[in-house]
């Protein structure tokens, strides 16, 4: 995989600077995970859309830049003052461009939206570390339109892992890669629910290829995780990617939310205390 290739791919985030995206770089390519989930979602002009785990906010410009959407730039981790500068810097504050971020803290656990806010929801490569949750759909799903997409990408697995990793894997195999799943496992995990129709579940092709290639202009130093990716060659380790719309109709059970505000309806009955017969 060379630059040229990857252009062919990529030809939207292509023409970004290498520097600019690897300012504080954070795991995976962030252009390159979001253009390819938007190559297979709806993305119009005015949209509003809610980039869950936004980190840097690169996809979060992105996706504005490129498509003229309103993205809410949410991220735990880092701070919106900081990627409000980032923002400011891609003239992304206002919507004159015909795109706007706005940038904020949230914790994907207590999201600080209105039912049926934004048109669209993505997640890049951060979705794995909360949305494995059997329950965290049924939160998520609220804060997007019925018919409106969400859509994720990251990395993944090829095929799951039953039992110790491959040996080749053990060096860079921390307990927060558990969470790590295939395509097949994701699509499975959000169809059975019927809250959404499942319409893309699938790998990114030559993905081993291509994340030994952003490691090694990104974090060269990491030999470690570069010479397991390469071993491993798509046995296992791959970028994957899911897209659903909610599905109209369908209740929500709020009970189990993860944020913890929802309340029970009063339904207390006054009952006499002691039975008036009763003789203690």
């Amino acid at each position: 995989m060379n630059d040229e290739e990857l252009a062919r791919r990529f030809p939207r985030s292509h023409n970004y600077s290498l520097d600019w995206i690897r300012e504080g770089g954070m795991g995976s390519h962030p252009l390159w995970l979001a253009e390819w989930l938007s190559q297979a979602m709806t993305l119009e002009p005015g949209m509003r859309v809610l980039d869950l785990g936004c980190g840097k906010a690169k996809s979060s410009i992105f996706l504005a830049r490129e498509f003229g959407v309103e993205v809410w730039a949410a991220d735990l981790w880092v701070s919106p003052s900081e990627n409000v500068q980032r923002i400011r810097d891609a003239d992304l504050l206002t919507a004159t461009n015909g795109g706007r971020v706005i940038p904020l803290h949230a914790n994907a656990h207590k999201l600080p939206f209105a039912a049926d806010y934004f048109d669209v929801i993505t997640a890049h490569d951060c979705y794995s570390y909360f949305g494995t949750d059997d329950l965290f759909l049924n939160y998520l799903v609220q804060f997007v339109k019925p018919g409106g997409q969400i859509g994720i990408a990251g990395a993944g697995l090829a095929q799951e892992i039953n039992g110790r990793p491959p040996e080749h894997l053990a060096p860079i195999w921390s307990h927060d890669f558990w969470c790590l799943h295939s395509a097949d496992w994701w699509r499975n995990h959000w169809a059975r629910t019927g809250l959404v129709e499942v319409e893309r579940a699938d790998d990114m092709p030559d993905a081993a290829q291509i994340w030994a290639h952003w490691q090694r202009k990104n974090s060269p130093d990491n030999t470690v995780e570069i010479n397991a990716v390469e071993q491993d060659a798509g046995r296992y380790l791959s970028y994957i990617r899911m897209i659903a719309r909610r599905n109209a109709g369908v209740e929500l059970v709020s009970y189990c939310w993860p944020d913890g505000s929802f309340s029970l309806p009063q339904a207390y009955e006054p009952r006499p205390i002691v039975d008036s017969g009763s003789t203690k």
